[in-house]
């Protein structure tokens, strides 16, 4: 029988209390200085931190009180916000370490359950630890009736991630008596809740948009095997678990399970800081993953093969890509944090040509996309660059195979990182000294201006409001 996470901690706090501690950063000593000139001469010493792996880093903590001076990084690409035990990320090198395993030989010999444990405890599970970690997480998937006809509500072509945030953030009406986010134990509940709850909002987010019933999970299946049920099966037909597409989904969830401090988990992690509800932060995460620039990364590779159309024109678009007086950019090849290789595109190379072989799915889209990666990889511009083709171009192709619309793309991610997610949440949360995130800007506007009644202003030579007509279709407003 299956426990409900509450109990299953309860009875095993004891042996996994100090297994748990080494999720907990320890903050380091400090390794050095750095010594500082301001302007007018001034010299000031600050610490510097040296970690695990990674360049090191030196603490500005106190640069305002010591200076008077702020930092100006936009983006903050050059800014640690945080120290970690989870993933590191070595682009140079092409290298991605969860809780320092390489991503390569997890995604060979773990599975997303395995590493969900992982990030949770810290360590790889036994064999037995294993079993009810994934009977509990099944039995967790089930969620509130009340939620399912929160779907209802949604328009018919709503985007699917529109309604992941509505939902994902519903979770916190349902969820937020039973907990007290300051105990390590409430906040395994939390996380446990949490993943195993995400693969079920996203298959009945899939089914609503197409007017299809919704599916249950099934004890029977594993987690990744439920999520694929939910998804595919029909209420008339036996379903059949093929074992190589759960294979490739389990390996995709693997490989895109967390990966440092980027965007949607910066985003999870600001949200955390003033104490929200875990569910309303998670939410906020998803928000920032929809953008194009984060999790629509794969949906962008499809959308590029639709315009380049089919094979014949793949030297022109090739060309247009190397061109700098062209704005068209080859999707899916290259990446901002990786500048050698992706560790993941190499497993996911293997796994697309097995997916595609198991389903013998045929269709144009397919062909250019490996007649696309074919060309590239022999061409000398892309060689030098190392501008290989990274994991979200053959997750792209593996999602086409399976049918999955690339409405759904940046679902499947919210899915697959929703561990990362909580995961850094309650890493935050375990820190024992907690701040609310709080960055400085540089104010660029106007001076102190004098205030001037309305009578006796002047109006602007071009009025800065913005006439919109009312439309019928935008919140039910009446067009005139």
């Amino acid at each position: 029988m299956s426990q409900s996470p509450k109990k299953w901690y309860q009875e095993t706090i004891d042996s996994q209390k100090s297994k748990m501690e080494k999720t907990v950063p320890i903050s380091p000593l400090p390794q050095d200085v750095a010594t500082l000139t301001l302007p007018n001469g001034k010299t000031v010493q600050l610490p510097v931190y040296k970690g695990t792996k990674g360049p090191p880093m030196i603490d500005i903590t106190q640069l305002y009180s010591k200076t008077g001076y702020f930092t100006l990084d936009p983006g903050f690409s050059s800014t640690g916000a945080c120290m970690s035990t989870m993933t590191y990320i070595d682009g140079d090198k092409g290298e991605l370490l969860y809780r320092g395993y390489p991503i390569e030989t997890l995604a060979k010999y773990s599975s997303y359950i395995e590493v969900c444990y992982l990030f949770i405890y810290g360590h790889l599970p036994s064999q037995k630890e294993l079993q009810i970690f994934e009977e509990t997480m099944v039995s967790e998937m089930m969620i509130n009736e009340k939620l399912i006809e929160f779907y209802k509500g949604f328009a018919s072509d709503s985007h699917p991630m529109a309604i992941m945030v509505g939902v994902v953030g519903a979770l916190s009406a349902f969820m937020h008596k039973d907990f007290d986010v300051n105990d390590p134990r409430d906040r395994e509940y939390i996380a446990i809740k949490l993943v195993a709850k995400m693969p079920t909002l996203a298959a009945y987010a899939y089914r609503t948009a197409l007017g299809l019933p919704i599916i249950y999970p099934n004890k029977k299946y594993s987690f990744i095997e439920n999520f694929y049920y939910m998804m595919f099966s029909t209420p008339m037909n036996e379903f059949n678990v093929d074992k190589v597409i759960v294979k490739a989904l389990d390996t995709i969830f693997m490989l895109h399970a967390d990966h440092e401090q980027n965007a949607s988990t910066s985003t999870v992690r600001i949200a955390g800081s003033s104490l929200a509800n875990p569910f309303a932060c998670i939410a906020a995460g998803i928000t920032a993953l929809w953008g194009p620039y984060h999790g629509g990364a794969n949906e962008a590779v499809l959308n590029m093969l639709k315009e380049i159309g089919n094979k014949e024109n793949i030297p022109l678009y090739l060309q247009k890509a190397k061109s700098k007086d062209n704005s068209f950019r080859l999707m899916g090849f290259g990446h901002r944090v990786y500048k050698n290789y992706d560790p993941r595109a190499k497993v996911m190379q293997e796994m697309c040509y097995n997916v595609l072989q198991k389903t013998q799915r045929a269709n144009d889209i397919l062909e250019l996309a490996i007649l696309l990666e074919q060309t590239a990889l022999k061409d000398d511009y892309f060689i030098q660059r190392k501008l290989y083709p990274n994991v979200d171009f053959y997750t792209g192709i593996v999602y086409e195979a399976l049918s999955i619309p690339t409405s759904m793309f940046t679902v499947m991610f919210a899915v697959q990182r929703s561990i990362g997610w909580i995961c850094q949440w309650m890493e935050m949360m375990s820190e024992k000294v907690q701040r609310i995130s709080r960055p400085r800007q540089l104010y660029v506007g106007d001076d102190q201006r004098e205030y001037i009644q309305i009578q006796n202003r002047k109006e602007e030579e071009k009025s800065r409001v913005c006439k919109l007509p009312m439309h019928s279709s935008l919140f039910g407003l009446v067009k005139v």
